[in-house]
This record gives C-alpha cells, structure tokens and sequence, in this order.
C-alpha cells in the first residue's frame, strides 16, 4: 500500500509532462503581443537570477518598469540586475535578498522593500523547486509546501496593503502566480499538508501547485469583495528547459538530454505567460484566471472547491502567523 503511494504520483505527473510535451511539438508557444511601455511602474519577481523569472524580469524592464530581483543568491542576483542592465539599456533594476524557506528573511525583505517608499504594480510569484528529496524549511515546513507555496502566501499577504494602495481604476495592480500543469494531478490533503504520512516528491511538488491556484482563487475572490484595484491570475509555463530538473533520476535527465531541444520550451518562451499577464492591456481588471500560452483555460475541478480554497487560507494564515482577514 505504502508503494503504491509512492508510485501514484510519480505515474500522474509523468503523465500530465508527456501530455503537455505533445502539445508542444506541435505548438510551442503563443508570440508575446506588442506590449505597451509601462514607465514607472514597479515590479517584484520572485526567481528573477535564473530561468524563466530572468527573462520575465528582463522583459519587464525592457518595458521600462522598475524591477526587484528576490532571491537567497547574492552573486546570481548581482549578476542577473547587470545582465539586465547591459541587455535593455535599463538602468531600474535592483536585487533584494530573500530566502524563501525562511519566514523571518521573508518578513525582512518585505520591510527593506517598504522602506525604500515604492508602489508596487506587479508581484510575480515565480520561485520554486521540484523533486526534492524529503526536508524541512527552517520553519519546518515540508519543503515544496514551504518554498512554492507558503512562502509566497506569505510574500504575498505582507506586500497586499502595498499593492492596494498602487492600484488605479485604469492600471490595476497585479498578482501573477507561477503554478503548472502538474497541479492537475495534485491533492491538497489538509490533514497532511506536510506531506508527512508517505512522502512522495512527486506528491508534494504537485500539491504545491495545487495550492497556488486554490490560493490565487481565494486571493482574487476577497479582492473583489473589498473592491481593491487588484487583481491575482495563475499561470502555467509549460514544461521548460531550467534547472527544476537537478533531481530527475538518471533515466529522467537522460531522456531530457536526448529530447530537451525539441520537446521542452525554452526559459524565454516559459516567461511568455508570466510577462502577458503581469502587463497585458487585455487582462485589465481581469482576475481569478488560470493562463496557459496566453489564453484562459480550465484548471483542475478540484481548483474551483470555494470550501477547500477557504480552509486553505485559513490553515496557511495560521502557519504563517497571520490573521485570516486579508
């Protein structure tokens, strides 16, 4: 029984990746429109040194925005801001030390952001980690729950006030949080969300992004009970080509290595989705979305459960020290 529950998750993911790199053989990705320049406006991504939060950030600043790198490297963040720099002739890019696995460094990088008295227009929730092996946050948090979703729950709650006061009737401020299609496959078990009764990596990275989307669900429906000028939409990059894929087993990064280059979507073309719905005229005011290559579709029957997305935030409100109210 016990390797059953093991195997299950490993079969559904594996699953959910082959159906989605058939569909990109034949289309890898929608082209990003021309986007409007959006001078001034400030943007955090999470992520933002490596892969698909690189070039989302990259972008972003191309669009003349003011964009804050987050992440626990200093030396990888240093040298995306100069990267980005150099390439968009940009010079509004800074970095901001954060490591997501902890609370408290959360919590600082919320106030170092605050003190230097900027708007905030668009928060993307991009970071992660995949596979990895059984572990905790230093909060003791499963890792996956702890770092995919938690963190930015977190992030996200502490930076809301902010983003509130940023929104207008004609830009709404945005949130735009990274999940993938492996939620499809997911089970946000509220008696177990540390992944504690039979650990599965598998199981756990797919209950993280689960959560996100039940999160982002959640997020946008007390967004627009309260009327704020903001809105929360969760995206899907597809399966791209960056460094999630470290912990595959031997015949995993094989099978990678040998098809990689035409099956999986570059880092680029994974960030096409974060940058249309972080910037999009046509989602303007528009929330509560799932986005996959640029265009709205269905996620998870489970994902639209209003009483499992309200039981969510009330469980991670508590493990995050925060009071349920948004």
């Amino acid at each position: 029984m016990r390797l059953l529950q093991i195997i299950m998750p490993v079969l559904r993911n594996y699953y959910i990746a082959m159906t989605v790199l058939l569909q990109q053989l034949f289309r890898r990705s929608s082209p990003l429109p021309v986007l409007p320049q959006r001078n001034g406006k400030v943007a955090i991504v999470t992520g933002g040194a490596r892969g698909i939060g690189f070039h989302t950030a990259k972008h972003l600043a191309r669009l003349g925005m003011h964009v804050i790198i987050v992440g626990n490297n200093e030396s990888d963040g240093r040298q995306a801001v100069t990267r980005i720099q150099q390439d968009t002739l940009h010079e509004k890019v800074e970095f901001l030390f954060c490591d997501l696995a902890s609370m408290k460094s959360i919590r600082n990088c919320v106030r170092n952001f605050k003190a230097k008295n900027l708007d905030l227009h668009v928060l993307v929730n991009n970071a992660g980690v995949m596979l990895e092996p059984e572990g905790k946050t230093e909060d003791g948090f499963e890792k996956h729950f702890g770092i995919n979703y938690l963190s930015h729950f977190l992030l996200t709650r502490l930076l809301l006030d902010t983003l509130r006061k940023s929104g207008t009737n004609d830009f709404n401020a945005r949130v735009v949080t990274v999940s993938s299609a492996t939620h499809f496959t997911g089970k946000v078990n509220l008696e177990d969300l540390q992944s504690s009764h039979c650990y599965s990596s598998h199981g756990a990275y797919a209950q993280s992004k689960l959560a996100l989307v039940l999160f982002t669900y959640h997020l946008q429906h007390l967004l627009t009970v309260d009327g704020s000028y903001v809105t929360a939409n969760v995206v899907d990059p597809g399966v791209v080509n960056t460094d999630l894929y470290k912990n595959l087993c031997y015949l995993g990064s094989f099978l990678k290595w040998m098809t990689g280059w035409l099956l999986l979507k570059s880092a680029e073309e994974g960030a096409s989705t974060s940058i249309y719905s972080s910037v999009s005229p046509d989602l303007e005011g528009i929330g509560g979305c799932y986005l996959y290559n640029g265009e709205r579709i269905k996620s998870a029957d489970v994902s639209y459960n209003i009483e499992l997305q309200k039981k969510l935030w009330t469980e991670s409100c508590k493990m995050a020290v925060l009071p349920v109210s948004s």
